[in-house]
């Protein structure tokens, strides 16, 4: 028989885990995500990125998200603490590469804006989000993942590598208008 000692429960020392999962985002979500934005905006500029500086992302993209199902929030006791959108199909910005995808001709699921509250940084919250989402998808039949960040968005890129995300080579984003150069890397389950 296993018996814990009053020192060893976490409920009796007052360290109760979090509950934290995803889900697809709601309407009512729309104001913590744009405040998220907000908050990785600034935290991309303090860092000296130009990326999300001119204004995208923003809750008008986040209703679209929603109108096309790829929305997703990341939970933590139910409260709103990260986001993405997955988005399954070609993407544009991933037509020319300058480099090489390894597979090119599956589907494929683009993982874009995933950000999250400045309450949550630091706690590897990012990777979970990353991961959760490969996961459903995966379970969806995708088994192809892409993500592009900008050169200066260390931890973006931290998040692909320490999940299993290649870095395949530059593409340019299409509709931005500052500084549009972006690795792309790329996941093949």
């Amino acid at each position: 028989m296993l018996s814990l000692s009053k020192s060893s429960n976490a409920f009796e020392r007052g360290k109760i885990m979090s509950l934290i999962y995803v889900t697809r985002a709601m309407q009512d979500d729309i104001p913590a995500i744009g405040a998220i934005f907000e908050q990785a905006k600034a935290f991309l500029k303090a860092s000296g990125s130009p990326q999300w500086q001119a204004g995208y992302p923003n809750t008008d993209t986040v209703a679209q998200d929603l109108a096309n199902y790829s929305a997703w929030v990341l939970k933590v006791n139910d409260q709103v603490a990260g986001y993405a959108a997955a988005i399954i199909g070609d993407d544009p910005n991933y037509q020319e590469i300058d480099g090489a995808w390894q597979n090119n001709t599956e589907p494929y699921a683009a993982i874009h804006r995933l950000a999250l509250s400045q309450d949550y940084r630091g706690q590897h919250l990012a990777k979970y989000f990353m991961s959760s989402l490969i996961s459903i998808l995966n379970e969806q039949g995708i088994h192809n993942f892409r993500v592009d960040t900008h050169d200066l968005n260390q931890p973006m890129q931290h998040v692909a590598t320490s999940n299993g995300f290649i870095r395949r080579g530059h593409i340019n984003i299409l509709d931005e208008p500052n500084d549009p150069l972006r690795w792309a890397f790329e996941l093949n389950l």
